[in-house]
């Protein structure tokens, strides 16, 4: 079986592969622009963008939306990570938290998966912490920023070693349960 994983990123392709190995399914990396609803909920922006890829004719795919919630910057940047990222990048991020304590963060995941016509969205999460400088150079986004132990960075890790903890690694698992079931 293939599914295709709709993003313009391919380090999610490569993330999603590694996990779907051990169930035989094969990942294809497919862009196809969809518009994202603005609203604060991951679950809802998901939700949506799957109705718009299936009123487009698609089938067997996943699609995920995955945000940046920082506690002290109240939930920011949040379902605005991509537009984060884009505009102010890690260094704006770590410019909004000069000074600031609590450094508490998380990262959440939301997967929807079509298949075969089901419908499965799963949400993993990763707590840990904004760190006080980019660090590492592996992964993308603000993987050289967010550390979920306090000691390595996402982007100090192997793709292996951070999907074992990641909010993506862990909403793959959720949803490969469902898979299973």
């Amino acid at each position: 079986m293939k599914l295709k994983v709709i993003t313009s990123n391919p380090g999610k392709v490569a993330e999603y592969q590694k996990a779907f190995d051990e169930l035989g399914i094969e990942m294809e990396h497919y862009k196809l622009p969809y518009d994202e609803v603005q609203t604060s909920d991951l679950r809802e922006v998901v939700n949506k963008g799957m109705d718009e890829i299936i009123a487009k004719g698609v089938r067997n795919f996943i699609v995920d939306d995955t945000g940046l919630f920082i506690d002290a910057l109240k939930g920011f940047p949040g379902v605005w990570s991509a537009y984060a990222q884009k505009t102010i990048g890690n260094k704006g991020i770590l410019k909004l938290m000069e000074g600031v304590e609590d450094r508490g963060a998380e990262f959440r995941c939301c997967i929807g998966c079509d298949i075969d016509g089901k419908r499965i969205v799963v949400v993993g999460v990763c707590r840990g912490y904004i760190t006080d400088s980019e660090k590492g150079t592996d992964g993308f986004g603000f993987d050289p920023i967010f550390s979920p132990d306090g000691k390595l960075t996402f982007a100090e890790m192997s793709v292996d070693e951070k999907n074992l903890i990641s909010h993506r690694g862990n909403a793959v698992r959720l949803l490969i349960e469902q898979l299973k079931g």
